[in-house]
């Protein structure tokens, strides 16, 4: 995958992000250095459509000011918010569709190889696999067996890179809070205080 042309600036990383932490930055930061992206364009979801009533889910205006404090300063990083300005879930086409308005071309689209088996049912898929490049990061020990998945992912098997090994995730940090144990390390500083400060996931 590190060799694959794609003559893209952007690449695009949608998620919650609930919230935003090291890891999502460290891989998007990898990925888009060794594949030659200018920059990451992080997307925070404004109502997931994978995660309907999900009582953990902090605002959409916290987890879009814990992904601009987390990137604050920092060369190769966007935050876009225009999942948030939209009534409804938020779905990856609609998101594409905008940005192709705004001019931006053809787009490389990032998600975890967790997702591949999903892909399929997301909404006008044909239709967004066409308007996207998609980036599909492996992280270290996770094995893809293409044999098993749907017909209509067969063709990212050569649009899969592996991700460097950052130990974090949400549901964790999301733990650790309610449990008044440190995040210290596992999030941007400015995050840290900021999920503090806002009594997020307590």
């Amino acid at each position: 995958m590190d060799s694959l042309p794609h003559q893209l600036d952007t690449l695009c990383y949608g998620g919650s992000f609930n919230p935003v932490h090291v890891g999502h930055l460290a891989v998007a930061r990898n990925i888009s250095y060794r594949l030659g992206y200018a920059q990451v364009m992080l997307i925070p979801a404004g109502d997931p459509p994978h995660k309907v009533d999900d009582a953990e889910l902090a605002p959409a205006a916290d987890r879009l000011a814990m992904c601009r404090l987390a990137v604050a300063g920092q060369s190769g990083f966007v935050v876009d918010d225009l999942e948030l300005h939209r009534s409804g879930p938020s779905y990856t086409i609609d998101t594409v569709r905008e940005l192709r308005r705004r001019g931006l071309g053809r787009l490389g689209w990032l998600i975890g190889a967790d997702w591949l088996p999903k892909l399929p049912t997301w909404r006008c898929w044909d239709e967004l696999q066409r308007e996207v490049r998609f980036v599909i990061a492996r992280r270290p020990g996770f094995e893809i067996d293409f044999h098993k998945l749907p017909a209509a992912v067969q063709s990212l098997r050569d649009h899969v890179v592996d991700a460097p090994l950052v130990d974090v995730s949400s549901t964790d940090i999301r733990q650790r809070v309610r449990r008044g144990q440190p995040i210290t390390g596992l999030v941007p500083p400015e995050v840290e205080r900021y999920i503090h400060d806002h009594r997020l996931y307590r």
